[in-house]
């Protein structure tokens, strides 16, 4: 059996299901339908199905070892813009980060595993994840017993950051750890012509805003890497009042459990002294909503070599300050979270994640199920 060639045979089907599920996109925790459509093939196919919520674990083949292959269901909140045929039906939802590719391409891994359950030198695990947006489903799946009795695991990502086709391996760190803040500074309230008369929190708010800035450019080793952003802030009704209270909030973002702690005691020294120094005070809520994601330099390897055995072009990705809680499958069981790239500028694909005219290339879809067919067949005989 010649992964890639059984995935050609399917490639037009892995573009069908990605778009059925691209016109019909389910938010985090919402992923009816398409959790129905899923189980209904695997099913068919013979697969051993148990339901987490809306997430779904699949078991096929028999062995000592288990590999799993990961995908994720989830869309956003976002109002698409492509004038596409496969636009998205639902107002104000849409596949914006290629989630919809990702579960074509491993119900189409699904399928050809399937055939070939006898070529199998172990078991295979299939986990089609709900709420990945942000939901933290990983955790739902793994609380639902997806990592139980596995070996390895492993995810693809279609990547708008590499050419389309291109597999993006890094070993150790390649995507960031995420955390989140939220401020409440409080000061006093009165008439905007009389400020000597209140404690504007506003002024407030902006130094402590520029103070964030110095916890990456001067606090931070420049030889490290980190984030702090505020994303949001809210104070006021009317041009002429002066508030009572500001609300802010934002995301930090890490590689190394130092870095977190140096960001997080930062934040915190600043409000209090900004505030301090200005006769206010303040509220701070502060957690880290992800991990890092570390892939595991033998799972790489053998990931790179799999790829490679097939005739793919495979690239060093680079890290990046996005999150994913594939992270915390990776806490738990060796793996690598793999990238594909599907940006085509001569087609126009050239849109980052989360954009409203995000895209993806699906002629290369099916180069992602040859992949995770191939780890699945490959991974006991390789390890």
């Amino acid at each position: 059996m010649n992964p890639l060639e059984e995935a050609i045979k399917i490639k037009d089907q892995i573009i069908a299901w990605r778009r059925d599920f691209h016109m019909h996109p389910e938010l985090g925790y919402e992923e009816e339908r398409t959790s129905k459509i899923v189980e209904n093939r695997l099913r068919e196919w013979g697969y051993r199905i148990k339901r987490v919520g809306t997430g779904i674990i699949a078991d096929i083949g028999k062995g000592e070892k288990t590999i799993a292959l990961r995908a994720d269901m989830d869309a956003l909140p976002v109002q698409e813009e492509n004038d596409v045929p496969y636009k998205s039906r639902i107002p104000g939802k849409m596949h914006a980060c290629g989630h919809d590719a990702h579960t074509a391409m491993l119900l189409g891994a699904a399928k050809i595993i399937a055939e070939h359950e006898n070529e199998l030198p172990n078991k295979v695990r299939l986990l089609f994840q709900p709420a990945e947006e942000g939901g933290n489903g990983a955790l739902k799946m793994i609380e639902g017993g997806a990592l139980e009795g596995v070996d390895a695991i492993f995810g693809l990502h279609v990547w708008m950051e590499l050419p389309s086709g291109v597999v993006g391996i890094r070993e150790g760190p390649f995507m960031a750890g995420v955390g989140r803040f939220d401020v409440e500074i409080l000061g006093k309230g009165g008439h905007g012509a009389s400020p000597h008369e209140t404690i504007d929190p506003i002024p407030i708010a902006a130094q402590a805003i520029l103070a964030f800035q110095t916890i990456i450019s001067r606090n931070l080793n420049p030889l490290e890497s980190g984030v702090v952003t505020v994303g949001s802030i809210k104070a006021g009704e009317a041009f002429n009042v002066i508030p009572e209270r500001v609300y802010m909030s934002g995301t930090y973002r890490f590689f190394t459990p130092e870095t977190k702690s140096l960001i997080e005691k930062r934040i915190e020294e600043i409000l209090k002294g900004i505030t301090l120094a200005n006769n206010a005070s303040y509220k701070l809520k502060i957690e880290e909503v992800g991990p890092p994601t570390i892939n595991d330099p033998k799972m790489a390897s053998l990931a790179r070599k799999v790829a490679q055995n097939l005739g793919l072009k495979v690239e060093e990705v680079p890290k990046t300050m996005g999150a994913e809680d594939f992270a915390f499958y990776l806490q738990k069981v060796p793996g690598v979270f793999i990238a594909l790239g599907t940006r085509n500028e001569e087609k126009g694909i050239i849109y980052p994640h989360h954009h409203p005219k995000f895209d993806v290339d699906e002629e290369v879809l099916y180069l992602g199920t040859a992949l995770e067919v191939a780890l699945a067949r490959e991974f006991l005989r390789s390890t």
